[in-house]
Parts: C-alpha cells; sequence; structure tokens
C-alpha cells in the first residue's frame, strides 16, 4: 500500500471517528460519570469490537449483510435495542447523580463492565461492518497481502477512534467545572441518556446500501 493511499484512508478515518456517534458519546458520558482513567476501559472494548468487526467484514459479513436484508435487519434491531437499554440504564441512574466522584454510577461500573459496553456499542452497529466492507477495498493494493493491509487499515482506523475519543473526554474535563453541580450531572446524565435512545432509533434506519 502506498503512503499517497494511506494518507488518504487516514483522512477519511479522522473524519468518520470525530464524527460525534455512540462510541464517541459513551465515552464522554463516562468519562463524566466515572472520571476519565476508568473510560480508558469502554474505550479498549469499543477498539476490540472495531478489529472483531473488521475481521468479520474481511471474511465476508459484510457482503452478507449487504444482500440478506433479514440478517441485516436481525443486527440492525439487536443494535438499537442495545442503545435503547443503555439510555434506559442511564436515565433511572440520574435519579441518582451527585457530583461525578461520589456518583453512585461510578461505585457500580466495574472495569470488565466499562469494558463489555464498549465492546457491544462496536459489535452492535451494522454500519460499521458495512463501513469496512465498503471503504476497505478503495485502498487496497492488489497483488499485496490483503490480511496485512487490513490490519494495517484497522489499526489506523482503530488509533484514530481512540485520539477521537481522547479529544471529546478532555473536552468534557475541560468543561468539568460545569458538572460540579449535581443538578447539573443529571441534566447531562439524562441528555446522554436521551442521545442513546435517539442513535438507537436512528439506527433502524440504516440502509444495507447506505455505506
Amino acid at each position: 500500500m502506498g503512503l499517497s493511499n494511506w494518507l488518504l484512508f487516514c483522512g477519511a478515518a479522522l473524519l468518520v471517528t470525530f464524527t460525534p456517534g455512540p462510541g464517541v458519546l459513551l465515552a464522554v458520558s463516562n468519562s463524566v460519570a466515572v472520571g476519565p482513567r476508568r473510560t480508558v476501559f469502554s474505550s479498549l472494548g469499543a477498539a476490540v469490537g472495531l478489529f472483531a468487526l473488521s475481521g468479520a467484514a474481511l471474511v465476508g459479513m459484510g457482503t452478507v449483510l449487504a444482500v440478506s436484508s433479514t440478517a441485516f435487519t436481525a443486527l440492525k434491531v439487536v443494535g438499537a435495542l442495545y442503545l435503547v437499554c443503555l439510555g434506559i440504564k442511564q436515565w433511572r441512574s440520574s435519579g441518582h447523580a451527585r457530583a461525578p466522584v461520589a456518583s453512585a454510577h461510578a461505585n457500580a461500573s466495574a472495569p470488565w463492565r466499562l469494558f463489555a459496553q464498549g465492546l457491544g456499542v462496536a459489535l452492535t452497529n451494522p454500519k460499521a461492518i458495512l463501513f469496512f466492507s465498503a471503504l476497505f477495498p478503495q485502498f487496497l493494493t492488489p497483488g499485496e497481502s490483503i490480511f496485512m493491509q487490513s490490519l494495517l487499515l484497522t489499526s489506523t482506523f482503530v488509533v484514530c477512534a481512540m485520539l477521537s475519543h481522547v479529544f471529546y473526554v478532555l473536552l468534557a474535563q475541560v468543561l468539568k467545572d460545569r458538572f460540579a453541580d449535581p443538578a447539573r450531572v443529571r441534566l447531562f446524565t439524562r441528555i446522554s441518556a436521551a442521545a442513546f435512545v435517539v442513535l438507537g432509533l436512528g439506527l433502524l434506519r440504516v440502509q444495507s446500501k447506505a455505506v
């Protein structure tokens, strides 16, 4: 793969990953609820999920989802329900919201649970699988190892995704004084909960030919 192709892919990956989506929203929400250090676990889960999706696309799942409306609809519904459930859970926790350090949500979120959240958000997004399936072939060089090129592109995409998480988490920390008031914490939690529900419902509108 040539350097120019890789740089072009970097630009596309940065544009996609810095556009706020479920992963970014989860990172920011966890940053406010449990602090930036523990948010790393959910971001790591998202990274593992992206590698898994890339592998799935490599073996043809993206093609299956593109041609099978039943498979695509099933995964789409699962992803939507997962995001809606996350939103409902956050909305319920907002009733107990305090300052971030003393949040009841922070005490209840073990590292493995945060990791599972990030993994679940990534794995249940069919649009991500179709993104890998549609975008990767455009940057692959014929005659070279498909596996190594896919590994390079996936690693690049994951790094861009992690950079976007860091950016938005740091932005949340810059604004952390606004979250010193429990009422504002509660408001933010409810807004993010509603956003998860909206994203989940919006996922139902994704078409298999959209990417």
